[in-house]
């Protein structure tokens, strides 16, 4: 029977691979792994180290700078909404607030700043899938789906 920790480090190993040969895979790979594993374990961090002949602390580095890395799983759904100038002055706030009050620890909301869609905020992110032109109710409406564990 293969343990947990053999799949992630398969996973990884098979990852590390894939980017072979290319100048500064560190950000590829990691956007990888965590796409794959849904944060970034710290037994990846130490495979991904010893791959490319980097320190734990210069992998663990990077991963603590960028606040798209994730060190621990979601406690559930994440939605990423907007806090960038172009969505916080079409109601971005008011969205914001919205789904902090609706979510009360049920789904993960996660400032981000600027997800690309400034001409039709405000913006939220959910599993990959950007959303735009939100207003309170159709936040707080998301969040209650996600909560029950419906899909978009």
């Amino acid at each position: 029977m293969v343990s947990e920790s053999q799949v992630l480090s398969l996973a990884i190993e098979e990852i590390c691979t894939q980017h072979h040969g290319q100048v500064s895979p560190l950000l590829p790979i990691l956007h990888d792994v965590q796409s794959r594993c849904g944060y970034i374990a710290d037994e990846a961090v130490q495979i991904i180290a010893a791959r490319l002949n980097l320190t734990r602390a210069e992998v663990g580095g990077v991963v603590s700078f960028y606040t798209d890395f994730k060190t621990q799983p979601a406690a559930g759904r994440v939605i990423k909404i907007c806090r960038a100038e172009a969505c916080q002055a079409n109601g971005g706030r008011q969205v914001w607030e919205a789904a902090w009050a609706a979510a009360e620890g049920t789904v993960e909301i996660e400032a981000v700043y600027c997800l690309g869609n400034c001409a039709c905020g405000p913006s939220a992110q959910i599993d990959g899938q950007t959303l735009g032109r939100l207003d309170q109710q159709q936040i707080v409406s998301l969040v209650n789906a996600l909560a029950k564990g419906d899909d978009l």
